[in-house]
């Protein structure tokens, strides 16, 4: 049975909860603190799975007190960790400040994460080369991103977080690629290209630059899904159901997880992303990133 393979960051979370940011050069009281498994590959991985995909992830954890924790909502979902390596030195770490409206703020040490690079990748070709659909993000290195698009036959599905350069001939194999506003903007404006306020207009910029299909997110107001005109005529706005959010960390891993495991399933692009933008919607109803996601069993909003 095809499988869906992440390759990505694993992390451990370290999360303070405050009633507003701090402005530069502030210090803060934190009302709590909690140490939570994290990184965009680990979320996105235990999205997937937390909702019925068999996942499989690459990626690499420190001997440190870190790892096990960075491993355990992994464990919990049912992901297979034969790809993950064990380095010496630190696991990954994300720093997260949540406010009291539910927005955050996140400082990421790569650590372990430093290391998957395009000869990690390789040693677990044949598995990429197997799997129907493979999750990238950019928590490693560039190396390692273009040696796992390259190595897929299957789709691909590339969340360019944080945008990082690439080989154009590995964004056109992008399918599709999916980035928030702000990763967009600075995607555009890294090639040179202008950078309209309008989605639509967003989102026929990004598929200029080549890939095979493009989703903007856009938090509580949903998303922009777009293919190459001649595949799916005009941009599809994807709204999101109203809900009241309490914390935001995760919930684009939420619907990046979804987006992969109704793509597996073989859904439309549109249609995919209706189902993501649910759970994306859903995970910000609860308090952390991994915890928050959406079972095969609960009730998506909308």
């Amino acid at each position: 049975m095809p499988s869906i393979v992440v390759v990505g960051s694993v992390n451990a979370d370290i999360v303070t909860r405050v009633a507003a940011p701090p402005l530069p050069g502030e210090t803060v009281l934190a009302d709590s603190m909690a140490v939570l498994p994290g990184g965009k590959g680990a979320n996105q991985a235990v999205a997937a799975a937390r909702l019925g995909a068999d996942v499989w992830l690459v990626g690499a954890v420190g001997n440190g007190p870190f790892a096990e924790t960075a491993l355990l909502g992994l464990r919990v979902s049912g992901v297979h960790l034969d790809a993950v390596a064990e380095v010496d030195g630190s696991s990954g770490v994300a720093l997260v400040t949540v406010a009291a409206d539910g927005e955050n703020s996140i400082v990421v040490v790569p650590g372990a994460n430093s290391t998957v690079d395009a000869d990690v990748v390789a040693r677990h070709s044949r598995l990429l080369a197997e799997a129907g659909v493979v999750v990238v993000q950019a928590e490693i290195p560039v190396s390692g991103i273009e040696a796992a698009a390259r190595a897929a036959t299957g789709r691909v599905l590339l969340n360019l977080a944080p945008v990082v350069p690439l080989d154009p001939e590995v964004l056109a194999l992008a399918d599709p690629l999916v980035v928030n506003a702000g990763e967009a903007r600075r995607l555009l404006d890294d090639a040179g290209r202008p950078v309209p306020d309008a989605p639509f207009a967003v989102v026929e910029g990004l598929l200029e630059l080549g890939p095979r299909s493009v989703v903007l997110t856009m938090g509580a107001a949903g998303a922009v899904v777009a293919e190459p005109a001649a595949d799916g005529g005009a941009p599809v706005v994807v709204p999101s159901p109203h809900v009241r959010a309490v914390d935001t960390t995760g919930a684009g891993d939420a619907f990046v997880g979804a987006l992969a495991w109704r793509l597996l399933a073989g859904d439309t692009l549109a249609d995919a992303a209706r189902t993501a933008v649910r759970a994306g919607a859903y995970s910000v109803t609860t308090h952390g990133a991994q915890p928050s996601f959406p079972t095969a069993d609960d009730v998506l909003p909308g």
